[in-house]
C-alpha cells in the first residue's frame, strides 16, 4: 500500500470522552464506555504471587473485574508471573510505547527538527521587498520548554491537563522562546524591514481529526494558552491572573473573586468560537496555590504568524503587514531552491521529546508521531504512519496481531493490546544500545512524572521504571466511575543492571461513588502490585 493512500478507518463512538482527570501518578487518557472481556479463571501461574499483592487482586471491589499480569526475566527469558498474558486488554496510555518507541527508532533518538524562516523576495539595504516564511516542521515545543542545558522540561502534572488535574502547574521556560530566537536571526541576517507579509508553511503533513488531540505541523505551548489565577488579598477581593504566552488578538477577563480560605476553588473557562476571546469565571480560596487553566488555540497557523511578527517587531525589524488576521497560505511559494534561509531553530535530540511525552503521558506528543512516521515515508497523511509503526513492529519482533490501535496515545476505544505484546516491545529495547536511555524516559516509582507521588516511601521507590495508563467513564445507572483499565507496563529492577519486563492491569472496574478521585485507590492498587512484584524478584 503506498504511504498516500488513505485507509478506510471506522467512526469513533460518539459517546467517547478523551483526556480526564487523575492526579496523583496517573494520567486518564481517555473516557471509554467499553467493557473487558468477560473474566474466566486465570492459567496457572508460573510462580507464586506475592501474598501482598494476591491481597489486592482479591478484593471484594474486583469481584467483576478482570487482572492481568506478565514477568518475564530477561537474562534468562524465565516467565515469573502470567496471568491472561495472552488476551487483549485496554491498554490506556501503556499504548505509548508503541507509537513512541517507532517514532524514536524510524527518526533515531539523536533526530533533531530545524525550523527554517526563508526570505522570499528582494533584498536591498535591509529592506526585504516579498515575505518571510517559516516553515513548520513538527517540533513538539519549538524551544518553548528547553532548558539552558539543552533538555526538555516537565512537570509531574503538566499543564495540557490543566482543566482535568487539580496540582497542574507550568514550567518556568518562555513559551514562545524559539519564536523570539528565530526573530533575532532575521535581525542579525541584516534584514531591518518586511515589506510583504509573513507567513507559515504548515504542509508538512495535513491535520488529522481522527487523532485527538490533532498534531500540528506549527505547535507553540502545545496549543494552548495558559491561564494561571491567584487569590486575592481576602474574601470578596478580585482575583489575580497571568496569562501566558501573550499573542494578539487573544484577550483575557476574569471574574473569578477570592472566597474565605478553605472555601470552594472553582474556575471554569469559556471562549468565543475562534478561541481568540477568553472568559474565566467563579472562586479561589484565599491562601490556596495558584490554580492554572487552559484554553485551546483554535488556529495554530494564524496563531504562530501573530507570534512571529510581534516577535520580529520586539527584535526590531518592521514588518507592515497587519498583526493580526489568517495566514495566507495561498501565497506559499512551490517550494525554496535559490531562496536563502535567513534564521533556523534547532530543537533537542527527539530522545528529548520522547523522555517528556512519556513521563507525563502527553497526548499531543504521542499522536503527532504517527504525523512524523508519515512524513518520513514521504507521505502528507497521518495515516500513513500506521504502516511504518507496524514495519517497526515486526522488526522489533513484537507480535502485531497482539496489537490494536486507532491512534498512538492509547485514548481510542478499540485500542487493545495483550501483556506479552507490551513486554515484547520493552524487551526490544533493552536489547539496543539505547537501552538505559529508554528506560530511563519512563515514569519511576516514587520518583517523576506519572508515578511521582506512589508508593514514595516503599522499598521499590526508584526501582520501578512504566508507563501507566488509565480509561475511564460514567456508570449513570449505580452513580458512581466504570473504569475500563487500570495498567502499568516497564521494568523492574531485580539487581544491579537486571531488569525485568512486566505488566500489571485490570480491566473492568468500578468506583463506589462519582467521585474521580477514587480512582486513585484502583491506581494505587496497580502500583503496589508492581513494587510487590520487583521486592520479591529483588530479594
Amino acid at each position: 500500500m503506498s504511504p498516500s493512500v488513505r485507509r478506510r478507518r471506522i467512526p469513533r463512538r460518539s459517546a467517547v470522552t478523551l483526556a480526564v482527570l487523575l492526579a496523583v501518578g496517573v494520567v486518564l487518557t481517555g473516557l471509554v464506555q467499553a467493557a473487558p472481556p468477560t473474566p474466566s479463571p486465570p492459567p496457572a501461574s508460573p510462580g507464586a504471587l506475592d501474598p501482598r499483592a494476591a491481597a489486592i487482586l482479591a478484593k471484594p471491589a474486583y469481584r467483576h473485574a478482570q487482572w492481568g499480569l506478565f514477568q518475564q526475566n530477561l537474562g534468562t527469558g524465565k516467565v515469573v508471573q502470567s496471568r491472561y498474558a495472552d488476551q487483549f486488554f485496554i491498554p490506556g496510555s501503556t499504548a505509548k510505547l508503541f507509537g513512541v518507541s517507532g517514532t524514536w527508532r524510524t527518526l533515531g533518538g539523536g533526530h533533531r527538527f530545524v525550523t527554517p524562516i526563508h526570505a522570499v523576495g528582494r533584498r536591498r539595504y535591509g529592506t526585504l521587498s516579498g515575505n518571510l516564511v517559516l516553515v513548520a516542521q513538527g517540533d513538539l515545543t519549538l524551544g518553548g520548554r528547553t532548558r539552558k542545558n539543552g533538555t526538555v522540561a516537565f512537570t509531574d502534572i503538566d499543564h495540557t491537563y490543566a482543566n482535568l488535574i487539580p496540582g497542574a502547574t507550568l514550567t518556568p521556560q518562555n513559551p514562545l522562546a524559539g519564536i523570539d530566537e528565530l526573530a533575532r536571526q532575521v535581525r542579525a541576517s541584516g534584514i531591518r524591514r518586511v515589506n510583504g507579509d509573513v507567513l507559515v508553511d504548515p504542509r508538512l503533513f495535513r491535520p488529522d481529526p481522527e487523532l485527538d488531540p490533532t498534531p500540528t505541523p506549527l505547535i507553540l505551548n502545545d496549543n494552548v494558552i495558559d491561564l494561571l489565577t491567584t487569590p486575592g488579598s481576602g474574601p470578596g477581593a478580585p482575583a489575580g491572573l497571568e496569562v501566558r504566552p501573550k499573542v494578539a488578538p487573544y484577550r483575557v477577563t476574569s471574574t473569578v473573586r477570592t472566597v474565605a480560605k478553605g472555601g470552594p476553588t472553582d474556575i471554569d473557562v469559556t471562549a468565543s468560537p475562534d478561541g481568540t476571546r477568553i472568559q474565566l469565571s467563579g472562586t479561589i480560596a484565599a491562601g490556596s496555590a495558584p490554580t492554572l487553566r487552559i484554553s485551546p488555540v483554535k488556529d495554530p497557523n494564524a496563531f504562530g504568524r501573530t507570534a512571529l511578527i510581534e516577535a520580529l517587531r520586539r527584535a526590531g525589524v518592521q514588518v507592515t503587514a497587519n498583526t493580526t488576521g489568517p495566514n495566507p497560505a495561498g501565497r506559499l511559494p512551490r517550494s525554496y531552491q535559490g531562496v536563502p534561509t535567513v534564521a533556523r531553530y534547532t530543537s533537542p535530540p527527539y530522545a528529548e521529546y520522547a523522555e517528556l511525552i512519556l513521563k507525563v503521558s502527553h497526548n499531543l506528543g504521542a499522536n503527532l508521531g504517527l504525523c512524523l512516521m508519515a512524513v518520513h515515508a514521504g507521505s502528507t497523511d497521518c495515516e500513513a504512519g500506521f504502516p511504518v509503526l507496524a514495519r517497526f513492529l515486526d522488526t522489533a519482533k513484537v507480535d502485531r496481531k497482539a496489537v490494536q490501535l486507532e491512534d498512538a496515545r492509547g485514548g481510542n476505544p478499540n485500542d487493545r493490546t495483550t501483556p506479552r505484546a507490551l513486554a515484547q516491545i520493552l524487551t526490544y529495547w533493552q536489547h539496543t544500545p539505547e537501552a538505559r536511555r529508554f528506560r530511563e524516559a519512563l515514569p519511576v516509582l516514587g520518583v517523576d512524572g506519572t508515578l511521582a507521588d506512589s508508593c514514595r516511601h516503599c522499598p521499590a521507590r526508584g526501582k520501578v521504571f512504566a508507563k501507566t495508563g488509565t480509561v475511564g467513564g460514567g456508570d449513570a445507572l449505580n452513580e458512581r466511575l466504570a473504569v475500563g483499565a487500570e495498567t502499568i507496563a516497564g521494568y523492574l529492577q531485580t539487581g544491579k543492571d537486571r531488569f525485568d519486563v512486566f505488566f500489571v492491569g485490570v480491566n473492568g472496574a468500578a468506583t463506589a461513588t462519582a467521585d474521580v478521585n477514587e480512582i486513585l485507590g484502583i491506581a494505587n492498587d496497580v502500583a503496589d502490585v508492581a513494587a510487590y512484584l520487583q521486592q520479591k524478584s529483588a530479594g
